[in-house]
This record gives C-alpha cells, sequence and structure tokens, in this order.
C-alpha cells in the first residue's frame, strides 16, 4: 500500500468513531463525517482512491504498529 499522507483531523475523525463504536455507541452523524472526510480526502489526493484512504486510516488508528 502507498504511504499517505493523513492529516490529523481525519485521524481525529476515526479516532472517535472507532472509541464510539469500541463502546457501543456509535452515532450516524460521527460514521458520516469520517466517511465524508475520507471521500473529500480521496478526492484531492492524486491516484489514491477512497477504499486506499480509508484502509490507511483505519490501520493508523486502529492498528498503529501495522502503519509504519
Amino acid at each position: 500500500m502507498a504511504d499517505i499522507d493523513l492529516p490529523e483531523s481525519l485521524l481525529d475523525l476515526e479516532r472517535t468513531a472507532w472509541a464510539e463504536w469500541q463502546a457501543g455507541a456509535l452515532t450516524v452523524p460521527t460514521a458520516l463525517a469520517v466517511q465524508e472526510a475520507i471521500t473529500a480526502h480521496a478526492a484531492v489526493t492524486a491516484g489514491v482512491s477512497r477504499y486506499e484512504v480509508e484502509m490507511a486510516v483505519k490501520r493508523a488508528v486502529r492498528n498503529p504498529e501495522l502503519a509504519a
């Protein structure tokens, strides 16, 4: 997977969603905010799909040891 520059704001959104999910309290607005931010970032990142951005974000937040 290509090394994708992820803005801290996007990682913060995913951290919030992940914490809510783990607590069994993920809300639609939180999930939607993450998806919209992922889609927007992919749109301005040349040659990187939304799927690649989403996987990089999840890896960075959920499995940081694999993100390096």
